[in-house]
């Protein structure tokens, strides 16, 4: 069978646990870039990375790279291909692009013209147009440009892969369930304890674990993907995969939840049901301050509250109660935890073990690896205690190796300041804002400075006065534009659709929300789970 180019997009932070998938799945050539991870194979493993991948987003097939200069060079190309392989003019099609170039400011702009060039074959050639659909279109087409090279591709996923199907509830703040799945691969959990989530939410967390557990593949839950409208679609193909549950096993252990939100706990367990896993899975209403030890040796993976969508009357007060819990209830456990500010790590006086740099939708995060232990760290390793795993001395060692010759190949797939799944209009406009404001201060600073000279102690920590790390602090200071006001007291800035943080020169966007409900799908009791055409 034929062999194509493919690239599974993914969150920034999680593209080494994908290529450990596309490896594990069989896929040549893997390669890794930013947020995405680029690969080759077949059909049936084109088919494969839909319906298996757990950390991905979605899995782009490319069908012409070329160079242009401008939008009417873009045309060009895009007129030379014979659309015929691809549309009928029945078939309704819509175009996403993605630009990092000086020379194409605006990324509609370049959509309007992929899609005029489509048209104009169609036209030509038969004196019809096709039809175009922004929403649910029959062939979704993405083009991506970084500088002159542009990538013209398929994407065979249609919506995208985190709308797994089974969540029937959710609660205030969800956590993104390709996100999820990423925590549990980074901790490198082997499914061979049992699994803890004290913050537990809507479940998604616990039923992600649950379906690695049981090796019950995500695609299992969706009603289609965009291949399927595809002219060369095998829909046998599809089906042997989609019934084919050979590779799923039983599950010893198992998966404890706790909230203190009652109705948080009831769309939990309603989730884990919708999922065929409520057996493996116990969600009670409960404070983390009445954590207690586990009967069982288990893996802790949490996403507490960030203070932004779900917050806390003391916020600080929660993470101190939650590593005192851990320090006298989890001795001899493992906890790993998701968190946007430093405060509330620091707040948990407890040393991390390992950390990595994540995405929660627009916010920086880090995740953290807590090893628990009674007695001093000297101690600890004198008994054969150790905080890191080979595997995680490794990462770290080599946190920096893909850095090294991404050259063409990361600028022509990465996507460096966007994620079409998470980030709104909203945040991508105050975001602009926010530069253009930090490059109009940055100017003013070195102005003064060519003027009066460096400030006094600007040496002592590389920074300036009023600044962390040699970050500017807004605070006492009024920043007034047209559309609306800019207050930096209490270094906050609020503006019209979104509040923007600079606290620990972090950014805060606040945009619309995002509903991820999908349809019921119960697949309990029976073996046959052929979807319903």
């Amino acid at each position: 069978m034929e062999q194509f180019e493919m690239i599974a997009k993914t969150f920034q932070g999680l593209e080494e646990v994908l290529a450990q998938e596309l490896t594990e799945l069989g896929a040549d050539e893997i390669q890794i870039g930013r947020r995405m991870v680029s690969f080759s194979g077949d059909k049936e493993m084109m088919y494969r990375a839909n319906f298996c991948l757990r950390t991905a987003v979605r899995i782009l097939k490319p069908i012409k790279h070329f160079k242009a200069a401008d939008a009417d060079e873009v045309y060009t190309a895009v007129r030379s291909i014979d659309w015929n392989n691809y549309l009928d003019l029945d078939t309704t099609f819509a175009v996403d692009s993605v630009v990092y170039s000086q020379e194409f400011r605006h990324s509609k702009f370049v959509a309007y013209k992929v899609k005029d060039a489509i048209v104009d074959y169609f036209r030509d050639t038969t004196g019809q147009r096709p039809n175009i659909r922004i929403t649910n279109p029959d062939i979704k087409l993405n083009i991506h440009i970084a500088d002159d090279d542009c990538t013209l591709s398929l994407d065979s996923s249609g919506e995208s892969l985190h709308l797994r199907g089974y969540r029937v509830g959710q609660g205030e703040a969800p956590i993104n369930e390709v996100l999820a799945a990423g925590l549990i691969k980074l901790t490198g959990w082997q499914c061979d304890t049992d699994f803890i989530d004290p913050f537990c939410g809507s479940g998604t967390i616990l039923v992600e674990a649950a379906l690695m557990a049981r090796n019950i593949y995500p695609g299992i839950f969706r009603k289609s993907f965009g291949f399927e409208k595809w002219k060369d679609f095998d829909r046998d193909m599809l089906d042997r995969i989609y019934n084919d549950d050979s590779e799923e096993r039983e599950f010893q252990h198992h998966l404890y939840g706790y909230d203190i939100n009652a109705k948080a706990v009831e769309i939990a367990l309603a989730n884990a049901k919708s999922a065929g896993v409520a057996d493996l899975i116990t969600v009670e209403q409960r404070d983390i301050q009445h954590f207690s030890r586990p009967a069982e040796t288990s893996l802790m993976v949490t996403n507490p509250p960030y203070g932004e969508r779900i917050t806390s009357p003391d916020l600080l007060g929660l993470y101190r109660t939650f590593a005192e819990r851990l320090k006298h209830e989890f001795q001899g456990g493992e906890a790993w935890v998701i968190s946007y500010k430093e405060e509330c790590f620091d707040a948990m006086s407890l040393r991390p073990s390992f950390k990595v740099p994540l995405f929660n939708g627009s916010l920086d995060c880090e995740f953290r690896k807590y090893q628990l232990f009674s007695g001093k760290l000297e101690d600890f390793r004198a008994s054969g205690g150790s905080v890191k795993t080979d595997e995680e001395r490794k990462r770290m060692a080599e946190k920096h190796r893909f850095k090294k010759n991404r050259g063409d190949f990361n600028n022509r797939y990465s996507d460096d300041d966007k994620d079409d799944e998470e980030i709104s209009a909203e945040y991508a406009l105050l975001r602009s804002k926010h530069k253009e404001f930090e490059r109009a201060f940055a100017r003013k600073n070195r102005t003064d400075e060519e003027y009066r000279g460096p400030r006094k102690n600007a040496g002592e920590r590389g920074g300036k006065p009023g600044e962390r790390g040699g970050r500017p602090d807004f605070r006492g200071k009024k920043f007034e534009s047209r559309g609306g006001k800019s207050d930096f007291r209490g270094g906050k800035f609020e503006g019209r659709g979104g509040k923007s943080d600079f606290r620990g020169g972090k950014f805060e966007g606040r945009g619309g929300k995002s509903d991820f409900r999908g349809g019921k799908s119960d697949f309990r009791g029976g073996k046959d789970r052929r979807r319903q055409d």
